[in-house]
């Protein structure tokens, strides 16, 4: 069996302002993980606090005052329209825009009018859906872990009429939930000869003070093989957007979770477990502590077969050491059973110029990229 995780960044349409360009543009001098998030950063970080501010029952004059700021600070003083998000009022009024170009925030607390603010999307490049199926018909792995798709409906189209045009096999199996980010980032499974037998969703997992611990989901998903069955979390932790301490403490809360959840799997006596997906940050940080340290977990880029000729073992970005954030972790009954391991980088456009090593032919520009992510796989002799 080949098993893979790949961070698909979206199937058919993105949160616009995580576009490629922009990431691009905000990439740090040093090429630093953080760095990449630069162009974003201020966005995002606006939007959360502006859903904050008007989720308060009550509006003060401070708490206007700083709704306002962050309207205009997002490109909404003349309009409901802006660069990357728009501002829905469906009944009555957040705000009251005057002909002299003036903004001014009317309603007084949640109740006295129904909207949200929700953040602009548009279409993936042609080419680089395209681009998407060729790394999986590329890996052609026989169970995908799918990281950061719309849905299951784009997935199923993407599996039943994007894979064919590439000579790609669609996969039997194709499931997706709907977890908890607005953005519709969610995380799926693709099988091919591996049925799927339950699944378990923890979007409503919680914490000490009530709030979800999933940015997204861990979804568990029980798969039946010949040698028994196979248990599979998969994940996309929370990025490094937005407050990077809070952002830092959340990961770990759900690196916590995700640890939990394994260890009961291994109570209950089930042996064949992988944790996998995109944990936004590296195996070493205190965030994922939990994971690496807490476990008997281990990492498949530790296996002797794990060796990049050129010596760039990470996964996104430019897949520096320093970019490695895409893991498959096994319970040691699996690991013991790895032949080889690898990552597939042929759908990023890698550095500036896209030349720091080799990608499709068919991407020539960053927008046709499948992914700023690898692909990583794993064979297993089952």
């Amino acid at each position: 069996m080949r098993l893979a995780t790949y961070n698909f960044q979206n199937l058919f349409d993105r949160v616009k302002v995580m576009n490629s360009e922009i990431w691009t543009e905000g990439r740090g001098e040093n090429g630093s993980l953080e760095g990449r998030f630069a162009a974003a950063r201020d966005v995002l970080e606006r939007v959360a606090r502006l859903n904050r501010l008007i989720a308060q029952p009550v509006y003060d004059a401070e708490t206007r005052g700083d709704i306002h700021d962050c309207l205009i600070a997002l490109g909404l003083e003349r309009s409901d329209e802006a660069p990357y998000v728009r501002l829905r009022q469906n009944k009555h009024r957040l705000v009251r825009r005057t002909r002299g170009g003036g903004l001014e925030v009317v309603a007084n607390g949640r109740e006295d009018w129904i909207g949200w603010l929700e953040l602009k999307r548009e279409a993936v490049d042609e080419e680089a859906i395209r681009n998407t199926a060729r790394v999986l018909q590329h890996v052609d792995a026989d169970i995908v872990a799918a990281v950061e798709v719309e849905d299951r409906i784009p997935l199923l189209r993407f599996n039943d009429d994007i894979l064919p045009m590439v000579g790609h096999a669609p996969y039997d199996h194709v499931m997706a939930i709907n977890g908890n980010d607005d953005r519709g980032i969610d995380v799926g499974i693709l099988s091919r000869g591996y049925p799927l037998r339950a699944m378990r969703s923890h979007v409503d997992d919680r914490d000490a003070d009530g709030d979800r611990i999933f940015s997204r989901d861990c979804a568990c998903y029980q798969v039946e093989t010949a040698a028994g069955s196979l248990w599979l979390l998969v994940n996309h932790l929370k990025s490094k957007s937005g407050d990077f301490a809070r952002a830092r403490h959340r990961r770990r809360a759900q690196a916590e979770r995700v640890r939990d959840l394994y260890l009961a799997l291994r109570t209950e006596g089930e042996a064949r477990i992988a944790v996998l997906g995109d944990f936004n940050d590296l195996k070493d940080e205190w965030a994922l502590a939990p994971l690496f340290h807490d476990t008997d977990l281990r990492d498949v880029s530790d296996h002797p077969s794990y060796v990049m000729a050129d010596g760039r073992t990470g996964t996104f970005g430019n897949c520096a050491a320093s970019d490695h954030i895409d893991f498959i972790l096994l319970s040691p009954h699996l690991f013991d059973r790895v032949s080889a391991t690898s990552v597939c980088r042929l759908g990023i456009w890698g550095g500036k110029r896209g030349t720091l090593f080799p990608h499709f032919p068919t991407v020539t520009k960053p927008s046709e990229a499948a992914s700023d992510h690898a692909a990583v796989w794993v064979d297993l002799d089952l």
